[in-house]
């Protein structure tokens, strides 16, 4: 039996792609300071613009451009690529982009990652409904391009509840669970279309493990609700924080976060789970409960 292999998601974008790329320059010290992370990052790339100046021609280049990152991925031995997210500004907006409720042009101003930082992100107005599918035409056009089974990835509801200000529901565990019905109709769409391997990304549980046995695991396994058994669910639980892996006075994850939560996060319905070790490693006893 062999160890399939598989990336997280996000891929570096080819420079021709008509939307930046949400990872800060390594030279770029201003971007990489931790107030100016990836949640601030939309407002600078002016997403529906650059898009607009690609006009006919963008699809032609996120075709190109996941091509190119499938092959790159495949080349290097990955028996389960992803579409690298060349499409999207960042994992988390380009999903609540498509989703009632989130508005872009209100803007608040809100602490973030328990504390880490603080940033200006949109805000929820209204009740949380997907307004459209998108995934499902990514997967389609990015599995075309590949022999290999290929995986997508989108944020988890607590991770797009600490990434958005509230300003509409009175219950966090309501919000929650909206977003994971909403997800839902994401994930069945993608399913439907036929995508065996989904992933649903929620580093926040690293960031609140309390949180997320309360009421974020449950609505991680809502977000799989009614999927059928050949797909493979996945949660990535990364710590957050890649623009600020060396920032030394930048507040990380608490190490026992994955201590905390293994239990139930192995006795969930979620078949794969993804944790983050090369940037903290783990205590080795870890994989006890995993």
């Amino acid at each position: 039996m062999t160890i399939q292999t598989t990336t997280i998601g996000s891929y570096p974008k080819p420079d021709y792609v008509p939307i930046s790329d949400w990872f800060p320059d390594r030279d770029d010290e201003e971007a990489r300071k931790p107030n100016q992370g990836l949640l601030q990052h939309w407002q600078q790339t002016n997403y529906s613009e650059r898009l607009k100046q690609a006009g006919d021609q963008a699809e032609e280049l996120f075709a190109r451009a996941t091509e190119e990152v499938i092959r790159d991925q495949t080349d290097a031995g990955i028996d389960i690529p992803t579409d690298g997210e060349v499409r999207r500004e960042n994992y988390i907006y380009y999903q609540c982009r498509h989703i009632g409720g989130i508005d872009f042009a209100s803007v608040t101003s809100k602490s973030v990652r328990d504390g880490a930082f603080t940033a200006e992100l949109p805000t929820i107005t209204g009740p949380i409904k997907l307004r459209e599918n998108v995934l499902a035409h990514d997967w389609k056009i990015a599995q075309a391009l590949t022999h290999h089974p290929l995986k997508m990835t989108l944020p988890g509801p607590m991770t797009i509840m600490d990434s958005t200000s509230n300003d509409y529901y009175d219950d966090e565990r309501k919000l929650c669970v909206d977003l994971a019905t909403a997800l839902n109709v994401e994930i069945r769409a993608l399913a439907e279309a036929g995508c065996r391997y989904i992933q649903v990304d929620e580093p926040v549980f690293a960031r609140k493990p309390g949180k997320a046995l309360t009421y974020g695991i449950e609505a991680l396994e809502n977000c799989f609700h009614g999927i059928p058994e050949n797909v493979t669910r996945t949660t990535h639980m990364c710590c957050g924080y890649p623009n600020a892996l060396d920032v030394d006075d930048y507040m990380k994850a608490d190490p026992r976060a994955y201590f905390m939560i293994a239990d139930a996060i192995d006795s969930a319905a979620i078949d794969a789970v993804s944790i983050e070790d090369a940037h903290r490693h783990n205590d080795l006893k870890l994989y006890y409960h995993l």
